[in-house]
């Protein structure tokens, strides 16, 4: 028998609380309307010094680099297009970092999904999704890591997993592996950055809705995904990116190699 479980109110947007007081954050897939938006936003409210956001839409970026600069101050907002599949790129977003004063958190939010079977999936669909969510989160944490490092920043890295890298669902092979891959990856990278004083982390999310999920997904679906969370609704993108914040902040000294999940759903 299957439980309607009703739809809880969302909770009155959280105020800020200088949690990133004079960082300087990147943050790739950061323009448009889902997570990555979201934490851009919530990191200029905490107070970071600068935020270096990326995607691959020039517009997006444009359009969202002028809507904050009007908000936050154009000296607080750098956008470039960034390919995470590109270590060209990667380096590149690094490099703005650097003009601002070197990349203090860096925030790994690139990825693609996409649903197919895997009776039907091709090598093409297979390595693309791998190459932008696993390998994409691999080149940024390296050369965040690297530059850290460098400069002896005790900084933190936060990648962006989710929960069916723990939990299988249908024509998600692709995806599934690639997000238990970024955790696999969180682990084991945290350890190598430890002796640095460098702190990796991951957020896995379940569902958090933004007008493109809504475009790609059709309503009974949503329903569906929405009844297997306890409060009956999608997280907004801001309580992801609440969580994201956290573990790039100070009240998170402590964690390293941890994938909390940003998730109502039953384990």
């Amino acid at each position: 028998m299957t439980t309607t479980r009703p739809e809880q109110p969302t909770p009155a947007y959280v105020p800020p609380h200088d949690l990133l007081r004079g960082k300087v954050v990147a943050v790739t897939a950061g323009a448009g309307a889902g997570i990555g938006a979201a934490v851009v936003r919530r990191v200029l409210e905490e107070g970071a010094k600068a935020v270096v956001f990326s995607d691959t839409h020039a517009r997006r970026l444009a359009e969202a680099e002028e809507a904050l600069a009007a908000e936050f101050g154009a000296e607080r907002v750098r956008q470039l297009v960034c390919d995470v599949t590109k270590e060209e790129d990667v380096q590149a977003m690094l490099d703005v970092a650097d003009e601002l004063g070197g990349v203090d958190v860096m925030i790994n939010n690139a990825g693609l999904g996409g649903t197919t079977s895997v009776l039907e999936m091709t090598d093409e669909q297979w390595l693309k999704v791998l190459d932008i969510t696993l390998n994409g989160a691999f080149r940024c944490v390296r050369a965040a890591g690297q530059r850290m490092v460098a400069a002896g920043t005790r900084g933190v890295i936060v990648n962006n997993a989710s929960v069916i890298g723990w939990r299988a669902q249908e024509g998600q092979a692709h995806y599934a592996a690639a997000k238990a891959g970024v955790m696999a990856l969180t682990r084991c990278a945290a350890l190598d950055l430890a002796p640095h004083g460098i702190r990796v982390n991951a957020v896995s999310p379940s569902l958090a809705m933004h007008p493109f999920l809504e475009k790609v997904t059709s309503p009974e679906l949503l329903h569906e995904l929405k009844q297997r969370e306890a409060f009956g609704r999608a997280a907004e993108p801001w309580e992801i990116a609440n969580v994201m914040v956290f573990l790039a902040s100070d009240y998170a000294s402590y964690l390293t190699g941890e994938v909390v999940s940003a998730s109502s759903q039953h384990a």
